[in-house]
């Protein structure tokens, strides 16, 4: 695969800290993730299309680059490591069903110590000196195991014991030559797999590795060239396809890197490859200028091109009537090619001497490698950390669930399968990078993606065609919904998402309409996309079609406007009959059909009545408090940036210090004390403690059989729950057991989980086990049965979007001896739950924060601003 794949470090987020009694408090979690969802503004007067989001219709990475940290590279070459602008960091999906490990580098030390330690008995006494010698200098001797390498064998082995039917000879043959490499140069090979794709590495600065004793013999090794057997077959034909699939075929040769001798060959390659300040050196030694690196190099490249520099090559000083009358003779034209060619070779010799030898991975075989990983992970990312996660929860001491592991073959029925499923994903980044990575995309970026979309609708309709007749005739257990993204018409289906955007961009809204309406047409593929595809079509049927659809003859101008209308009320009524379109467009499809109602003159008697379902506001409240400032005028964030936004209060209400005096908290636990003054409980836990009930009343939905999506057997969760594959999977089972929570069983299924599960802390995603057992079945008796129905539900459709935005304080009171049991049993509920989203000067509230409110009031439950105001203002020290 190309650069459509990521490998980068992942993200790392802080651990929460507990105590076990109910006025524990909760670190705010890292960073959330930025989410896609409709804002609650009416939407019909926007014109613009749909947004864009990634492949499951609603998350949205945060694009913070986070700092690379190997041990054996030092920060002064991490300039040769940089990753690609505009890259996005979150957890890939291995990553998000594993637990969460030691991955720092101590953990990863004490797998390599016990590896080194298992050598043969001959070797044992001195195996083990050396590995105490390794444990007091901290560095591993080389030569020994390295997890890297373990693990990268481990994908390796796993995929051609279960699936080496998607791999040709030519292929396999490269496998074997992998595994007769040393050691040393398998472990440099997968260091540099890790780092950014195509990336020149310099030779002194590899020498860091300390696990690699002979940096140029383990070089030398890799750029050997290898025979391969020639192999006539298309491996990817096949007699029912029409549609040619692109492969990257390996030649009767191949090396596992290139050198630089034999690939660099322009100044503008060679430039790119210096850092800065060797740039700006490299540009007063040729006398010219540029502002940043991007300009350097382009000075640089011209002078190269321009400007001949006859003293060092050894050519003498002409004329300029010589010079003009040279233009014509052939002599003097090889003379200006020859002085061309050393004009170059005297700026690549000055810029080689300064990098030295270097050396990056062959582009064939990392592509190998890659569909290797793919394959192994089910994933087009993983990182440094994916290769490292399994083997580490091995290791673990730790209690998993007991689910049915089932790793098929069946993922990628055929080679040409895997390798058209690749293509998608190279058609799809191309389509990222119009939109993403280049600024606002204009017109030409805008016909450019409707290019690709052509280039792709014919066989984008022809998947969907087959993937229903399996939906009919060949799945039976519900494993279609995982199965699917490993479908070309997922990524296919995303590029047509795109499409649609990109017609409303250029005002082609009968196009536009039409697309979506192909969209809506079929159900397998992103289903969570349907409610933001029906608010869309719903949007142009309103306000745009009637203005030039040529179908309606001669009409008038109102006629055609009410016919419109009647399709948008239609549209609407359709999206909120759908299964697939999520809670969270409900409100505002419901806000334009009773608009459109109106417009019609429908009789009030037919009009439809959500007045039960009618938000409310949230309420506000405000909280005084001290605030502390710092004395420290120059108090900024790292590396110069702004001043933290965090603000420091005195907890005068709270539990004192060991002194005897207030504690200095954040706001958020100033205002929990408040409120534990006024007979509330809670937790500041944003969304821990909802993701802790979710795991609880659907613990044994998570863990039921599900084909593939349980690989290993140290997971979490199953590997579709971040997914919009997820809740179709699983509809039935999970539409009872909301049923059931409507009914009042949340606390009979807490109990039955808590009972089993508590002693052995089993590792569950989301499931914090500092959460006292009462605190809980308090809280969802508290809630009443269908708010908490509704919560479950919102989180089902999209666990991973829906873990923003969460209020940070969950709050609860009983009634009990307050109410009857008559009036307790006709609401449903012991007492009142009161979320409250703490917001001190200048803060807002965020798009998801916004549709947590809206959730929240919509079922019923109590929402706060709380609004947390300075009485007085102290300085400290």
């Amino acid at each position: 695969m190309d650069r459509f794949v990521t490998r980068s470090k992942p993200q790392t987020t802080r651990k929460s800290s507990t105590s076990s009694s109910s006025k524990a408090t909760y670190e705010r979690p890292a960073k959330k993730q930025r989410i896609e969802v409709i804002k609650n503004e009416d939407l019909e007067e926007s014109i613009s299309p749909l947004s864009s989001g990634d492949d499951s219709g609603e998350s949205k990475p945060d694009n913070k680059l986070p700092k690379l940290e190997d041990p054996d590279v030092s920060a002064k070459d991490l300039d040769l490591y940089e990753t690609e602008p505009n890259s996005t960091y979150h957890q890939t999906a291995i990553e998000s069903a594993l637990p969460t490990v030691s991955d720092d580098q101590q953990a990863i030390q004490e797998y390599e110590l016990i590896k080194a330690s298992q050598g043969s008995d001959k070797a044992g006494q001195k195996a083990r000196n050396e590995t105490l010698a390794r444990i007091d200098s901290r560095s591993w001797v080389p030569g020994q195991s390295s997890i890297y390498v373990d693990a990268f064998n481990l994908a390796l082995d796993t995929v051609l014991e279960d699936e080496i039917h998607l791999f040709n000879d030519k292929e396999k043959r490269v496998f074997g030559q992998w595994r007769a490499l040393t050691y040393e140069a398998q472990y440099l090979y997968v260091r540099l797999f890790l780092r950014k794709t195509a990336s020149w590495h310099r030779l002194e600065r590899l020498k860091s590795y300390t696990d690699v004793s002979d940096v140029e013999l383990a070089i030398t090794s890799l750029l050997q060239p290898r025979i391969l057997p020639d192999d006539p077959r298309d491996d990817c034909g096949d007699g029912n396809q029409t549609e040619e699939v692109e492969e990257v075929h390996l030649g009767n040769t191949f090396t596992f890197a290139d050198d630089s001798d034999s690939y660099i060959k322009t100044v503008e390659e060679a430039a790119s490859l210096l850092s800065l300040d060797e740039l700006k050196s490299l540009a007063k030694d040729a006398k010219v200028q540029g502002k940043n690196k991007a300009g350097l190099i382009k000075a640089i490249c011209r002078m190269s091109a321009q400007q001949a520099g006859l003293m060092s090559f050894g050519l003498r000083r002409t004329s300029t009537n010589g010079s003009v009358e040279s233009n014509d003779s052939q002599e003097s034209g090889r003379s200006l090619s020859n002085r061309d060619s050393n004009r170059n070779a005297h700026f690549m010799a000055k810029i080689l001497a300064i990098t030295g030898p270097l050396v990056r991975l062959s582009e064939n075989i990392f592509k190998l490698f890659e569909r290797v990983h793919l394959v192994f992970y089910r994933s087009t990312e993983w990182t440094e950390k994916s290769l490292t996660t399994i083997i580490l929860a091995k290791m673990s001491k730790r209690n998993f669930p007991e689910y049915l592991v089932c790793r098929s073959s069946n993922i990628f029925a055929t080679r040409r399968d895997l390798v058209e499923f690749e293509n998608a994903m190279r058609r799809e980044y191309d389509v990222d990078k119009v939109l993403e990575f280049n600024g606002p995309p204009g017109e030409q970026g805008f016909l450019k993606i409707l290019d690709i979309f052509e280039g792709i609708s014919g066989r984008w309709r022809q998947l969907l065609v087959e993937e229903k007749h399996k939906e009919e005739n060949v799945y039976e257990f519900g494993e279609g919904g995982y199965l699917r993204r490993f479908n070309a018409a997922h990524a296919y289906t995303r590029i047509a998402h795109k499409a649609a955007d990109a017609l409303g961009r250029l005002h082609r809204y009968q196009d536009e309409h039409e697309l979506l309406s192909e969209l809506l047409a079929q159900r397998l593929f992103h289903p969570a996309r349907r409610g933001s595809w029906y608010q869309r079509k719903a949007l142009l049927e309103e306000h745009y079609m009637w203005k030039d659809d040529p179908n309606l003859g001669s009409k008038s101008l109102d006629a055609k406007k009410k016919q419109w209308w009647q399709r948008a009320l239609t549209t609407c009524e359709q999206a909120l009959q759908d299964r697939d379109c999520h809670l969270i467009y409900h409100y505002d499809l419901q806000k334009r059909l009773k608009k459109l109602e109106k417009r019609l003159s429908i009789p009030r008697r037919l009009q439809h009545d959500f007045g039960h379902l009618r938000l409310q506001e949230p309420e506000e409240q405000t909280v005084h408090g001290i605030q502390l400032i710092r004395d420290d005028p120059d108090a900024k964030g790292k590396a110069g940036g702004a001043p933290s936004t965090k603000t420091i209060w005195l907890d005068e209400l709270g539990e004192p210090g060991e002194d005897g005096e207030p504690q200095h908290v954040s706001v958020e636990e100033m205002c929990l004390s408040y409120y534990r003054s006024q007979g509330w409980k809670g937790y500041h836990s944003e969304g821990g403690i909802l993701r802790t009930l979710f795991a609880y009343l659907f613990y044994d939905i998570l863990f039921v059989y599900i084909p593939n999506v349980f690989q290993t057997a140290f997971q979490t969760c199953p590997l579709d729950l971040f997914t919009d594959a997820f809740y179709p999977a699983r509809a039935s089972e999970i539409n009872h057991r909301l049923v059931e929570l409507a009914n009042g069983g949340a606390e009979a299924l807490i109990r039955k989980v808590d009972e089993k599960e508590r002693e052995r802390r089993t590792c569950v995603v989301g499931l914090n086990w500092d959460f006292e057992l009462e605190d809980l079945v308090e809280l969802v008796n508290c809630f009443g049965g269908e708010a908490l129905a509704a919560v479950c539900k919102v989180m089902a459709q999209d666990y991973r979007a829906r873990g923003g935005g969460v209020p940070d304080l969950i709050l609860w009171r009983t009634t009990r001896g307050e109410k009857t049991p008559a009036e307790a049993n006709s609401s449903g509920r012991e007492g009142e739950v009161l979320f409250a989203e703490v917001k001190s000067a200048n803060d807002r509230l965020s798009d998801t924060q916004r549709l947590w409110i809206h959730v929240l009031t919509g079922a019923g439950v109590r929402v706060a601003l709380c609004n947390a105001v300075a009485k007085e203002v102290r300085t400290i020290g």
